[in-house]
């Protein structure tokens, strides 16, 4: 069993898999910071000084000043402003593969429509052309 798992293991296929879902992890977080330190400050700003991160609404009959005081007094919440910026993120991380997975597949079709090489002659057929040119030098 052991023989069977390190078999498994070590494909192609799974290690590249691993490869992809460590990097997708990494894109992840990279996209999340630019949606949340670049793109939202200045579209809050543009929307009359709104903070995303702060648009919620406290599910009970108290206000809070922030989510993260409403979260410290454990009050239940439904937080849009996350759910906004999270949509955005997601967008974002759709756009990238796609484009990704559109330029491996161009890649890949031009390796494809590539002309392949003439397969070279045989040896009969090489011995054939031989004895036709001795014929012809006769």
């Amino acid at each position: 069993m052991l023989k069977e798992f390190r078999e498994f293991a070590m494909r192609g296929n799974v290690v590249d898999l691993a490869v992809g879902f460590i990097l997708g992890g990494a894109f992840s977080t990279i996209v999340r910071s630019l949606v949340n330190d670049i793109l939202m400050p200045p579209l809050g700003l543009a929307l009359g000084g709104v903070d995303f991160t702060n648009l919620f609404i406290a599910l009970g009959d108290v206000q809070y000043e922030s989510l993260a005081a409403a979260q410290e007094a454990g009050a239940a919440t439904i937080n849009y402003g996350l759910f906004i910026n999270n949509v955005i993120a997601f967008v974002i991380l759709a756009f990238a593969l796609f484009l990704i997975v559109k330029a491996m597949n161009s890649m890949k079709k031009k390796q494809e429509e590539a002309p392949a090489a003439p397969p070279a002659p045989s040896n009969e057929e090489v011995l054939l052309a031989e004895i036709r040119d001795l014929l012809a030098k006769k």
